[in-house]
């Protein structure tokens, strides 16, 4: 009985793992890491349970111009970044901002999407008008983000880190903090689903390009991924998602 419920579970095991890969023609396996809590770029469908978004789709078009294998792998954006500087994955997609820093750990792709930092508050907040007036304030962003980033910049914030930016939003509406500040596309998703709740308080005030990262060490991938992007580009794929992913989530 053991026997059986030991070859039942390397049976369940194998199909996980091929569920979780996307052909892209049959080629090289590239896996590719994503921090699936970032709507719409990525999430987790609950009733597939599988990862989806602008992002996901984006890579999978890639994928097939390039005959790759994807194999997505969920993880917190925090592990994501030191995981990819240490190439314990090929690439990463996860609505990734291009830093000066980051690229001294990893290679980037050529940008795919221009997003910028804006400020979330409260429907009912009236003392916040923007980046400039949370001195003093309780602001909340995703650890290892550029969110994060600009909070700490600050003066006289009192900075909270969250490992997934939904629990910020959710501190945010239940009155833990007073704001949080986060890529643009992705604060518009969260306020869309509640504007009885949420709103922005002021202009975006970065401005910031997305790519695909990639261990430093393969050079080979990066040219692929470039090549692949840029045929996307011109078929008008990158429209397409803003329109399904973006625009739909606003």
């Amino acid at each position: 009985m053991k026997r059986l419920v030991s070859i039942v579970s390397i049976l369940a095991a194998i199909s996980l793992l091929v569920g979780a890969c996307t052909p892209g023609g049959g080629g090289e396996t590239v896996r590719v890491a994503t921090d699936a809590t970032w709507p719409p770029f990525e999430t987790v469908d609950e009733s597939t349970k599988e990862i989806v978004g602008f992002d996901i789709d984006l890579m999978k078009a890639i994928a097939e111009k390039e005959n790759l294998t994807i194999e997505f792998v969920n993880v917190g954006f925090d592990p994501l970044l030191a995981g990819m500087a240490q190439c314990q994955y090929d690439a990463a997609i996860s609505a990734m901002t291009i830093t000066e820093e980051r690229k001294q750990s990893m290679f980037f792709s050529d940008p795919y999407f221009n997003a910028g930092q804006v400020v979330s508050v409260r429907a009912d907040e009236a003392s916040i008008t923007g980046m400039e007036s949370l001195s003093g304030k309780s602001v909340g962003a995703q650890i290892g983000t550029t969110g994060a980033i600009e909070a700490e910049k600050i003066e006289g914030v009192d900075f909270k880190a969250y490992d997934t930016v939904d629990l910020a939003f959710q501190d945010l509406m239940n009155g833990q903090i007073d704001a949080v500040i986060a890529d643009n596309p992705l604060a518009l998703g969260f306020i869309g689903k509640n504007p009885d709740k949420l709103k922005t308080a002021g202009d975006v005030f970065t401005s910031e390009d997305y790519g695909i990262a990639v261990c430093n060490k393969n050079q080979e991938l990066l040219d692929k991924i470039n090549r692949g992007l840029s045929a996307v580009k011109q078929d008008g794929l990158i429209e397409e998602l803003t329109d399904k992913w973006i625009a739909a989530a606003g």
